[in-house]
């Protein structure tokens, strides 16, 4: 006897298919470069944060990322991150290739594997050690190429001396930036006294030193302080900064700081810019003494 058809909503083996099993294939977790700026969600915590930088750390590359808060925390690279909604896996950006630049920090076009010319005979002077180690850094890829050297005068009170003992002339001009060269300074009526020479240049800015050449914005300043009579004008400047400035070890700190500032022409005063390329100028065109 055929058994009685009846409706069974739960089909005939309860057991013959896997409730669990995926019905939609897995998703791949694509690979996506933890470069800077990039916003992640790290799944497990929550956390959201742009990418702030990927380091090695226990022997494992691990990326900081920054929330809105600027709080930081540290992830392991790789899956378990979500990036516009998607899974992905972190990796570590590739290195990018070494770009030529094309303009030198004094804006000049950069001469490719230019070798350093040998020294023309002209000179450029300058006041102190911070004069010299600004010059280098915008304008010394220039100096290289053009074989100009610059030389330290150690003050401007002996300029006259230090010109004479150059003794300049044809094929041998001497360009010379002096500090706080305004109307009336015991600076004017020194470089009086020695530009008479057609092979001689003496040129200045009106800052009382170097530094008052970087741009303020760059230390965070609209402009420089006005800092009181009988003080040090450069320990001054540093204790507006609240930085050390108690002894000359101190300055020489503060200075590389404001130098690091510096990171070509664009970062100076155009009343310093104009004087260096005026100097370099001179003492390139010393061919048409001879």
């Amino acid at each position: 006897m055929t058994p009685p058809a009846y409706d069974d909503r739960y089909g005939r083996d309860v057991l013959a298919a896997d409730p669990h099993a995926r019905t939609h294939p897995r998703k791949v977790h694509r690979e996506e470069p933890a470069v800077g700026g990039l916003v992640v969600e790290d799944v497990e915590t929550g956390w959201v944060g742009a990418v702030v930088r990927v380091e090695k750390s226990g022997g494992v590359h691990v990326v900081v990322l920054e929330d809105a808060r600027g709080r930081t925390r540290t992830f392991p690279l790789g899956p378990g991150f979500w990036v516009d909604g998607q899974p992905v896996r972190l990796v570590a950006p590739r290195a990018a290739a070494p770009v030529r630049p094309t303009r030198t920090a004094s804006g000049s076009v950069a001469v490719a594997g230019a070798a350093a010319r040998t020294a023309r005979a002209s000179r450029i002077l300058v006041e102190g050690r911070h004069d010299a180690e600004l010059v280098e850094k915008v304008w010394g890829d220039d100096l290289r190429v053009e074989g100009v050297v610059v030389e330290l005068l150690e003050g401007v009170d002996d300029l006259d001396a230090a010109v004479r003992s150059f003794a300049p002339g044809p094929g041998r001009r001497i360009g010379v930036l002096v500090d706080h060269l305004v109307a009336g300074s015991k600076e004017s009526r020194i470089v009086a006294a020695v530009a008479k020479s057609p092979h001689v240049l003496v040129v200045g800015h009106p800052f009382v030193d170097v530094w008052q050449a970087v741009r303020p914005e760059r230390l965070g300043w609209k402009a420089w302080p006005t800092i009181p009579r009988g003080t040090s004008w450069k320990h001054g400047v540093l204790a507006e900064l609240g930085w050390p400035h108690a002894t000359q070890a101190d300055v020489a700190s503060g200075w590389k700081r404001i130098l690091g500032t510096v990171r070509s022409y664009a970062d100076l005063e155009p009343a310093l810019l104009g004087r260096v390329e005026e100097l370099v100028d001179f003492v390139t065109a010393d061919a048409a003494d001879r």
